[in-house]
C-alpha cells in the first residue's frame, strides 16, 4: 500500500513480476484462512469462539488504522496541518498495537484457560504502551535505521507518512522549517529526502528519540511491577528486553 520495495531483507511479494496486484487477493486468502485453520484445530475447544472473535476485532482495527495511515497523503502531498501527536497516537494504537502485542499475548490468555476481563484489561494497558514504543521505533528506524541490518530501505519520508519524527519535527520548527517541511516532505526525490533528514538532525530528533526510549522504557517497566491480577511480570520484561534498543 505505501509502496515499499522490501521488507525482512526481500523484495515485497507485489514487486514479483508474476505477482503484482494479485498480491491483495493472496493477503485475502492467507487472512480467511486463518478462521479455516480454527475450525481444523480448535473447533471442540474452549477458547473457539472468543479466539475467533479476537482475529476478527482486531483485522478490523488494523485495517482502520491502516487506513488513517493512509489518509494523510490523500492526493499524492501531506496535508502538515493533521500531524499532531493525538492523531499520530491513533494511528499507533490501531495501525500497530491490536495486532502485534495485544492479539497474540490474548490469544495465549485464551488458550490458558485465563478470561478474567480485569486481568486482560491490566495486560491490555501495558501492551498499548509497548506497541507505542515499538512503532516510535520503527519510525526513527525507518529514517535513520541501516536497511542493511532492518530489511528494508525507509519510506516514511517520500510518502510523507504522519510519522513521530515528523510530527515532532513539526512541533518544534521555526517558520522557516516549516516551510523546508512544507516544501520537501512528501516527495518522492532522494534530494528532498536528505533535506528533511537534515533538518531532523538540526532539531536534535536522534538524540530526542533516545531520551525518549530511555524513558519510556522505564515507565514501561514501573507499570509492568503495578500488574497485580495474576499475571507474571517477568512475562512482560522478557518482551521488553525483546525491542528495547533494537536496531531491525
Amino acid at each position: 500500500m505505501d509502496r515499499s520495495e522490501m521488507r525482512r531483507g526481500a523484495p515485497c511479494w507485489y514487486k514479483k513480476e508474476d505477482v503484482g496486484l494479485a498480491a491483495i487477493n493472496d493477503a485475502i486468502l492467507i487472512k480467511e484462512a486463518i478462521y479455516t485453520l480454527l475450525k481444523r484445530h480448535f473447533s471442540n475447544h474452549h477458547c473457539y469462539v472468543p479466539t475467533m472473535e479476537l482475529f476478527h476485532d482486531v483485522a478490523l482495527k488494523t485495517t482502520m488504522g491502516q487506513a488513517l495511515d493512509c489518509m494523510f497523503t490523500q492526493g499524492g502531498k501531506p496535508n502538515l496541518e493533521l500531524f499532531t501527536m493525538n492523531k499520530y497516537n491513533s494511528i499507533v494504537k490501531y495501525k500497530t498495537a491490536y495486532y502485534t502485542f495485544q492479539l497474540p499475548m490474548a490469544l495465549a490468555m485464551y488458550m490458558a484457560n485465563l478470561y478474567d476481563p480485569e486481568m486482560h484489561r491490566q495486560a491490555k494497558t501495558i501492551l498499548m504502551e509497548m506497541g507505542q514504543f515499538f512503532q516510535i521505533q520503527d519510525d526513527f528506524l525507518d529514517c535513520f535505521g541501516d536497511p542493511a541490518v532492518t530489511g528494508k530501505r525507509g519510506n516514511d519520508i517520500r510518502e510523507g507518512k504522519c510519522s513521530w519524527l515528523a510530527v515532532v519535527a513539526l512541533q518544534r520548527a521555526t517558520p522557516a522549517q516549516r516551510k523546508i517541511m512544507e516544501e520537501n516532505y512528501g516527495r518522492p526525490d532522494p534530494e528532498a529526502e536528505k533535506i528533511i533528514r537534515n533538518l531532523y538532525e538540526e532539531l536534535s530528533l536522534p538524540n530526542t528519540y533516545s531520551i525518549y526510549e530511555e524513558e519510556s522504557f522505564n515507565i514501561i517497566r514501573t507499570h509492568i511491577h503495578q500488574i497485580s491480577k495474576g499475571l507474571p511480570h517477568k512475562l512482560f520484561f522478557k518482551m521488553m528486553e525483546k525491542i528495547y534498543r533494537r536496531d531491525c
